[in-house]
């Protein structure tokens, strides 16, 4: 098995993303927001992306910021207004960015199947609504199901408390919260983590995201 790449900044660790990527942000709301990662993404340049995350960003740091920057072309999430979503909500109703509105649990499971190599799968949330418009629709034990298929990306920004050099991941609390399925649905996942330790400093038991689906670790910045 070949070791992640542990990295010495976060704008190495977002090198090579390409302009109209589909990135997949892990976080919910500000807890286990890679912000490092975000900002040297700014930083790098890639523009017209796809970003995948449970909201579309808080005040103006972390994903605000890189939709402030103009490089998001279309967001996809939950929850795309909030208290302090002003970035976001400016950039929608000036027509400037695209809106696809998916269910906390159904966007949490898209991304697990996308992991897990399931082609598709029937849920009824969302059935009968606006949101379930166009799609295919099942009965099933007396109940409308919605068919919803995968979300996968390029990219997988993520955060975590601790790596060991095999790029096996553990996190702290709510900021383990998108990251573990977000990691298995991208081709590349980047893990911004508080601390890197050798191969046997994480207690096997606690590791939750394995180091076959990490491809690039940066400790973060003091």
């Amino acid at each position: 098995m070949s070791r992640a790449r542990i990295l010495d900044s976060a704008d190495e660790a977002v090198s090579g993303i390409e302009d109209g990527s589909t990135v997949l942000v892990g976080g919910f709301g500000l807890a286990g927001m890679p912000f490092d990662l975000i900002d040297a993404l700014i930083r790098q340049g890639a523009k017209e992306l796809t970003v995948v995350s449970n909201n579309a960003g808080n005040g103006e740091v972390g994903l605000a910021a890189l939709l402030q920057a103009g490089r998001v072309r279309k967001v996809i999430c939950s929850f795309p207004r909030q208290t302090d979503s002003h970035v976001f909500d400016g950039l929608y109703r000036a027509g400037k960015i695209e809106l696809e509105v998916v269910p906390q649990g159904n966007l949490a499971e898209r991304i697990r199947a996308a992991g897990a190599g399931i082609g598709a799968f029937y849920c009824p949330t969302g059935a009968g609504t606006s949101l379930a418009e166009g799609k295919e629709t099942r009965t099933i034990d007396g109940r409308v199901h919605v068919l919803e298929y995968p979300i996968k990306g390029d990219v997988a920004l993520i955060s975590a408390h601790r790596a060991d050099t095999m790029g096996n991941l553990v996190y702290r609390k709510t900021a383990r919260n998108f990251g573990p399925i977000m990691a298995t649905a991208a081709a590349t996942t980047i893990a911004q983590v508080r601390e890197v330790v050798p191969v046997g400093g994480l207690d096997p038991e606690a590791v939750v995201t394995p180091g076959i689906y990490v491809h690039r670790i940066v400790q973060e910045a003091c």
